[in-house]
């Protein structure tokens, strides 16, 4: 480890430096080595690093770094393009906070309800994490004021461009004191994220962090297809590979729903991510994936941003992204932590621009296979080894992960083996169980009580997958 990728390098609290000791933050990663410098000097920064890069921590500790916790004013807020990355983001920032007493962080998103919003401000904030469009709707209603506001953090900002939040991020941008840190994230650098910098950035220093996967261990395969052979040759891969884990591109929700549909229809478990789900549907299929009770999620760029599954054993590209640097991201999420990846892509004649704009940017060239040489590995349809119950009721009921699991192990007398993930989210609780006890283990949760109350359970499945 050399000392100027540890921590203690930077001018940080010793309570800081304890708890990212207690948090298993040893070393610096690269994007946190390039950014944090510049930004705990106060500059505004413009830092071009990806999802999984340990940006978070780069702008969490500098915002950090800025607050006054005994000053009850919104100090820090942080605009980010979906509801998933917002509460990540919290949670992150949550824990790096723990080193100062009692920092309250509150999240701003579309799709719950503004009534406990209201609430949470009025008892006071020192850190915001939102969307752009429900943080725009506070500052018009008055309930979110910025005359003590030091820091404005822009996550992922390529992405909430896509998602046309332009005007948004540049009122809100403008409502905040202009005598404040900004601090930039992106994955890509496109036209408009320049013409952002230039109207709400002092002169930033610019940092740029190369892909942080190891591309040698992923290994790609390139398939030429014809349009009509794309879909049927999705089944045709995952049959020959067989995956435990898929996360499949699309470039349009229309072909998500296709290929979603076309896999289910052959029993596989599949299940389609875009932009248009509704928040609770959203929550279902993210959940059910990273517990491993669905084998492939088919998602657009723009719904799979921000989703961090630990252990992804492919990537298979339905369609090839027209941005070179969407195609690097998307397979960087495979090959992680030393494992091995996979990367598997379909294209078609009239998408070969495409691929050559991606083989100079990766400096190597595609390396293709014949469909034909696709078999059947045998062993039917893949299913995944978890299956989710759904129970009413989550942190509003004062529910917590021990509850379940206690009542699954010392009630029920499952092992902790046969239980997996458990997600407790504000009004619902999704826990992955061993696919064969699921039915069973639902049966037994509605006879019985968790935390001394009874629940109302059911398996996430089939009723759910149709669109």
């Amino acid at each position: 480890m050399s000392a100027s990728t540890t921590f203690s390098t930077l001018p940080l609290s010793p309570q800081t430096l304890a708890n990212l000791t207690r948090l298993g933050y040893a070393e610096m990663t690269a994007i946190q080595a390039a950014a944090l410098p510049p930004a705990l000097l106060g500059k505004d920064l413009i830092a071009q690093a990806k999802t999984g890069s340990g940006k978070t921590a780069a702008f969490a500790l500098t915002l950090l770094a800025n607050l006054n916790p005994r000053r009850f004013a919104v100090q820090s807020l942080v605009l980010c393009p979906t509801r998933e990355l917002a509460d990540q983001v919290t949670a992150e920032v949550r824990r790096l906070a723990r080193a100062e007493d009692n920092i309250k962080v509150v999240t701003l998103c579309g799709g719950v309800p503004l009534r406990g919003q209201l609430a949470s401000l009025e008892h006071g904030a020192h850190i915001v994490v939102g969307t752009p469009g429900r943080v725009l709707d506070h500052l018009d209603r008055g309930s979110l004021p910025l005359d003590a506001l030091n820091t404005l953090v822009l996550d992922e900002a390529d992405r909430m461009l896509d998602m046309g939040f332009h005007d948004d991020i540049a009122k809100v941008a403008g409502r905040c004191p202009p005598q404040r840190q900004t601090l930039l994230f992106s994955a890509t650098y496109p036209e408009g994220i320049a013409q952002l910098a230039a109207r709400f950035l002092r002169e930033p220093v610019t940092v740029k962090v190369e892909a942080q996967h190891d591309a040698a261990a992923i290994e790609q395969r390139w398939y030429e297809v014809t349009e009509k052979e794309r879909v049927p040759a999705v089944s045709r891969l995952l049959a020959h590979f067989r995956p435990a884990s898929t996360l499949a591109f699309c470039n349009t929700k229309a072909r998500c729903r296709d290929v979603a549909a076309a896999l289910r229809a052959q029993g596989i478990s599949a299940l389609a991510l875009y932009g248009e789900l509704e928040q609770r549907e959203r929550d279902q299929v993210l959940v059910r994936f990273a517990n491993r009770s669905c084998s492939v999620l088919v998602a657009t760029d723009v719904a799979a941003r921000g989703l961090d599954i630990a252990s992804l054993a492919c990537v298979l590209n339905v369609d090839v992204t027209p941005d070179p640097e969407v195609h690097v991201h998307r397979i960087g999420r495979t090959g992680r932590a030393g494992e091995a990846g996979l990367a598997l892509n379909l294209a078609s004649l009239d998408e070969m621009g495409a691929v050559g704009r991606i083989e100079l940017l990766q400096k190597q060239e595609s390396v293709w296979h014949p469909l034909a040489e696709l078999k059947d590995a045998g062993g039917g349809p893949l299913v995944p080894p978890m299956a989710t119950l759904h129970l009413q009721g989550g942190r509003k009921e004062k529910i917590r992960a021990g509850d379940v699991l206690g009542a699954l192990t010392k009630d029920l007398g499952y092992t902790r083996e046969q239980v997996g993930k458990i997600d407790v989210n504000e009004f619902s609780t999704y826990v992955a169980v061993e696919r064969g006890i699921a039915k069973q283990v639902a049966f037994k949760l509605n006879a019985g009580k968790v935390k001394g109350r009874s629940v109302k359970v059911r398996v996430l499945g089939d009723e759910q997958d149709a669109d």
